[in-house]
């Protein structure tokens, strides 16, 4: 690793990017394709290069990939060195943006991949513990200068690696997960809104918990009146669900993974809120509440990533259309109908155009109220749609 953040290794390592390639980086993309790189540096993979276009000059410096399609990720557009104060410096700029923003909150994600200058690193609180997860080979290669930096900063109990998401596939790095600092116990709790949830990182889903969707959460409860009734498809811990169930007089929040929906009845039991977990298959319940004439005062739909490649699309439209106008006849006059989408394939076009076209077969009239995004800790980085991925939009039905 100390070679990787030696200035003068970097300085000799020279990636040379074809016009286009370079066009994309100058006007802010962080990412060079394959087909765009002339000539790798002679470094290896994981390792910090000086990236320059085909007459020399310089662009900056970069991630580079063994094999991955992103042979580079770009770290600055300076010809800088990368050392251990600049990759600090980083670190410290997106914590002090989470503090700015929330100076009292337990949970949240703190450092998101390019969106902060650190390509491929992904950084999430919950409560006393970190979750860690690397999807570069260059963050990969620094995390153990990572886990220190955030101790320093942090002081946290425990930090888990939570390795096992399908992206590393791409740069070749093997799925895993386990203890970086601390333990052995990796159970914690944090807040979302007035609802407290607990968790164990090695044992549940993504970094522990669907952080990009905490806002949302918490905002939903907004749109439920005072003794109302919901029902949370897709809950995972019951964010949407103990959210709405704040001022409901029941809410049904349905999941598949028996696990999961377990953790729901927990969280509301200790919350005191009046939430039915039910572990099932979404679409058999919605279908089910179909037939059997159920109605609510809000419904979430809120399902995972149907498409992750663009071949996959189609029969994620069909899905998505599916969900979203069985939802529409479960809501009451009135009413209010969440939709989310958190794939960044299924494109903000497509996904409006898929709610209209569920929206015409419902055959009801229907207003659309907001259209949100992911949780201020998830930026976007303009110029860049990859970083745009989670859809949250709320409908009423009139």
């Amino acid at each position: 690793m100390e070679r990787l953040l030696d200035p003068r290794a970097q300085e000799q390592a020279v990636a040379r990017v074809h016009g286009r390639g370079a066009r994309r980086v100058r006007a802010g993309h962080p990412w060079v394709f394959r087909p765009d790189l002339l000539e790798a540096a002679a470094a290896p993979g994981g390792a910090v290069v000086r990236v320059v276009d085909e007459t020399g000059n310089p662009l900056g410096r970069a991630f580079q990939a063994a094999g991955s399609r992103i042979a580079l990720r770009m770290l600055t557009r300076k010809d800088e060195p990368c050392d251990e104060a600049f990759f600090q410096g980083r670190l410290e700029r997106s914590l002090a943006f989470r503090r700015t923003l929330w100076p009292d909150a337990d949970a949240g994600r703190l450092v998101h991949g390019e969106s902060d200058g650190l390509p491929g690193l992904f950084v999430d609180r919950y409560g006393d513990a970190l979750s860690l997860q690397t999807t570069s080979e260059g963050a990969d290669v620094l995390t153990p200068l990572f886990v220190r930096l955030l101790v320093e900063a942090l002081a946290p109990r425990v930090i888990v690696a939570k390795n096992d998401t399908s992206a590393r596939d791409f740069e070749g790095l093997q799925r895993g997960q386990g203890l970086l600092h601390g333990g052995p116990e990796a159970t914690t709790t944090y807040h979302e809104g007035p609802n407290r949830f607990a968790l164990d990182l090695l044992a549940d889903l993504k970094t522990g918990a669907f952080l990009d969707q905490r806002e949302n959460h918490v905002h939903a409860a907004g749109y439920m009146p005072e003794g109302g009734t919901g029902l949370d498809t897709f809950s995972y811990h019951g964010g949407f669900a103990l959210s709405l169930a704040t001022r409901a007089s029941s809410v049904i929040a349905v999941e598949a993974d028996e696990q999961a929906a377990a953790r729901i009845g927990v969280n509301a039991r200790a919350n005191g809120r009046p939430v039915e977990a039910i572990c099932g298959n979404s679409f058999d319940v919605l279908r089910q509440f179909e037939r059997e004439g159920r109605r609510f005062d809000v419904v979430v739909i809120d399902p995972p990533a149907f498409t992750k490649r663009k071949g996959d699309v189609q029969a994620a439209e069909r899905a998505y259309k599916e969900l979203n106008l069985r939802g529409l006849k479960l809501v009451k006059q009135g009413g209010v109908l969440i939709s989310c989408s958190c794939s960044g394939k299924m494109t903000p076009a497509r996904f409006g155009a898929i709610l209209d076209a569920a929206i015409a077969d419902a055959k009801r009239p229907v207003q659309q109220i907001e259209r949100r995004g992911a949780a201020r800790d998830h930026p976007v980085l303009v110029g860049v749609p990859e970083t745009e991925y989670l859809k949250c939009w709320v409908y009423r039905v009139l």
